[in-house]
Order: C-alpha cells, then sequence, then structure tokens
C-alpha cells in the first residue's frame, strides 16, 4: 500500500494530546509573515521580493484563484497512491523542491539541510547552480535521495562542461536549464538595500570550487575574492543563449534535459523539437518580468500543445495541496515547490523543510481523496472550474 502522506495530520493531532503543536504553521500561505520575523530585511526582501511592482507574483496566486475543484462523491477514493513516473524513475510525490540559490542567507546550514530534508520524504531537491555549498557537499548531504541540477548557463563552455561533469559524477540524474534568469531584473526591494548576495560571495560555492573556472583566474579566490567574485558574476549574467546553442548542453549532459522559463506556447514547442526531454512552465516566481501572465494560464495551452511529446512539469505560485491538484489536472507532470521550503528552512532548519513539505504533501493527499481521486493520472480539466 502506498504511503499515506495525509497521516501527517493524525500525527499532529496525537502529539496535541500530549501538548504538543508545531513549531510553526501548516498553512504555508502564512510562513512569509512569520519568516519575515526571524530572518534579516535583506534575506527576507530577497527571497520574498519579485520583479518591479510584484504584479506578476500576485498574477500567479490570481490564476490559481480563477479555478475551482469540482469534487466528486463514491470514487473509492479511500486508498491513494501518489506516485508518479518522470524519466524512468518512479517518484513517491509529483512534487520536487524548485532550484534556489544562496540558502545560507536563511539558515547556516543551507542546501545541505534542505537536500537531508528532501531525501528523508525521496522528494527530488533541484539543486541551484547559485548554491552556498558544492555540488559534492550537497550530494553527500543527501545521500541516496533522487536529486536534480539547475543551470544558470555560463559564457564559458569550458566552464559549462566542467560544472556539468562534476553534478553527473556526483550522482544527478536530470538537467534543469533556466532561461528566464540570463540577467537579474529590476528589483526594487533588493535594489533599495543594495543587496546582492553573490557579490557577499553566498552562492558562489559551485564555480569557486571548479577547477576551469578556477583555471581563468589570475589568483586563487582564496587571495582575492572580490575579483573572482566578479568575474563568475560577469559570466553567468549578461549574456542571453540562443535556440541553436542548445546542442552543446545535449553534449555535455548525457541524461533528461529540462528547459525552465517556458511561458509560450511556440517556445514549447522549439523545445520539442530541439530533442529536449522535459520544460518547466515557469515565470521565476515572478522575479523576473512584472507584468508578466500568471504561470498557471499559460500551462493548459501549452500542456495541449506538446503534453504527450514532452513531460511537461510547472512552477511559480505553489503554495497548497489544492495548488498542485489544479496544476496536474492542467496538464503538468509534476510540480516544483520554491518560497515556502525556504521559508520552512528559515524558520527551523532541516526540520522546518520537512514539515513545509509533509504539511504540504499531506494536503495534497487529503485534497486528492476529497475530491475523487485515487491517483493524480486521473485529474484533468474536468476537475476544475473556471471562474
Amino acid at each position: 500500500m502506498a504511503e499515506r502522506f495525509g497521516g501527517y495530520q493524525n500525527e499532529i493531532y496525537l502529539q496535541g494530546l500530549a501538548g504538543t503543536t508545531p513549531a510553526f504553521s501548516t498553512d504555508p500561505t502564512t510562513l512569509d509573515g512569520a519568516a519575515s520575523g526571524v530572518l534579516t530585511p535583506e534575506a527576507y526582501g530577497y527571497v520574498a521580493g519579485g520583479a518591479g511592482s510584484g504584479a506578476t507574483m500576485h498574477a500567479n496566486r490570481e490564476a490559481f484563484d480563477r479555478w475551482k475543484i469540482v469534487p466528486r462523491m463514491l470514487t473509492g477514493a479511500t486508498e491513494r497512491d501518489l506516485s508518479t513516473t518522470l524519466f524512468g524513475a518512479t517518484l513517491p510525490v509529483p512534487v520536487l523542491l524548485a532550484p534556489i540559490g544562496v540558502q545560507t542567507i536563511v539558515h547556516p546550514e543551507g542546501e545541505l539541510a534542505t537536500a537531508r530534508a528532501a531525501a528523508a520524504l525521496g522528494v527530488p531537491m533541484i539543486l541551484s547552480t547559485a548554491s552556498a555549498h558544492t555540488i559534492e557537499e550537497v550530494a553527500e548531504a543527501g545521500g541516496d535521495g533522487p536529486r536534480w541540477f539547475q543551470l544558470y548557463w555560463p559564457s564559458d563552455d569550458e566552464v559549462c562542461a566542467s560544472i556539468l561533469a562534476r553534478a553527473r559524477a556526483a550522482g544527478y540524474s536530470t538537467l534543469v536549464v533556466t532561461l528566464d534568469t540570463w540577467t537579474l531584473a529590476w528589483r526594487p526591494q533588493d535594489l533599495d538595500r543594495a543587496y546582492l548576495p553573490f557579490l557577499k560571495g553566498e552562492g558562489t560555492a559551485i564555480p569557486l570550487s571548479d577547477p576551469a573556472f578556477r583555471a581563468r583566474l589570475p589568483r586563487p579566490p582564496e587571495e582575492d575574492l572580490p575579483s573572482a567574485i566578479l568575474q563568475w558574476v560577469g559570466m553567468f549574467t549578461g549574456t542571453d543563449h540562443t535556440w541553436e546553442q542548445l546542442p552543446l548542453i545535449r553534449k555535455l549532459w548525457d541524461g533528461p534535459i529540462l528547459l525552465k522559463g517556458i511561458q509560450h506556447v511556440d517556445d514549447a514547442r522549439r523545445a520539442v523539437a530541439a530533442g529536449m526531454d522535459g520544460i518547466v512552465v515557469s515565470n521565476h516566481g515572478g522575479r523576473q518580468v512584472d507584468g508578466a501572465l500568471g504561470a498557471l494560464d499559460a500551462l493548459p495551452g501549452i500542456a495541449q500543445a506538446v503534453g504527450e511529446k514532452i513531460e511537461v512539469l510547472f512552477d511559480s505560485g505553489v503554495r497548497t495541496g489544492a495548488d498542485v491538484l489544479k496544476a496536474l489536472a492542467l496538464g503538468a507532470k509534476a510540480v516544483l515547490l520554491g518560497r515556502p521550503f525556504v521559508y520552512g528552512l528559515g524558520l527551523a532548519g532541516e526540520e522546518g523543510v520537512r514539515h513545509v513539505l509533509r504539511s504540504l504533501l499531506a494536503d495534497f493527499d487529503l485534497t486528492l481523496g476529497l475530491s475523487g481521486h485515487r491517483r493524480p493520472a486521473e485529474l484533468s480539466p474536468a476537475a476544475l472550474h473556471r471562474d
């Protein structure tokens, strides 16, 4: 029998009999407020902020609100199986942790704590190129847990090749290439504080430990950190790659490749034509283009156009179990969870990430059953009504 993720609520209620309550809320929509009370203003602003006025962040949530779940009765949904298969691997749930860098700005253990929490639940962690720990350190922390790697595509092909070779050697199975952040958007919450953590050395562990990158430096980072950081920032920002360059990534990576940041049907079709294995429909959580459409608004058309030819994943604005259900019903094979787990990390480290994940998965499990479904594959747009 599949694991009952919804059983987390019974665990919490039983702990209540002994006078124990969760360390922080089971409602992920409240976590940003809780985190704002414990994080530095700079760290909180970096995680919570978005591009420009924040209109795209609001659009992400409004897109979810326009879709309503229509529950069905007497479907025999007592026993549920949340598992899904991606690229030949069976995952216990259709949820992954989104690639978020510089996690040490919210907790000293950063990505190491997140990797342990994700591995304990069998949830793939997608490691960001902007990690505050090295590829190898995070792999070791995650043990036998599934792990994917996210690439901020550097302009130096040899450095790119070296980083990807390290990820492959460390057991990362799947590559996620982020397309929408080739330069940083106008982000007032960071600009008002003149705060960019990379310039302070946060989130640079991977390049600074990379032999190909270090070979480009006149002096090692241990002797001249500011110059090394500036060289890396110039290498991974400022250059917009083209579709014609994708064969290089395929040459350098022999596993599944997904393109993250797809929001237009034509770009999804181009990903198929380019031989990619998957896409992530995403607007980077509203961090890159102010005034863009909500990511969920883009999902149905893209899934309908390419969903049988390529794996379609979804990211941006996911907060609750109901959100997961809606994205799956509209054509996603799995979803990426972002800011909520980072808030959990800031609130309670590894246990905070576990609590956020277990809460989300319990919510999704129960919502799936109570809406009349036994497994994610049963979901379709017929499960929803659009206002």
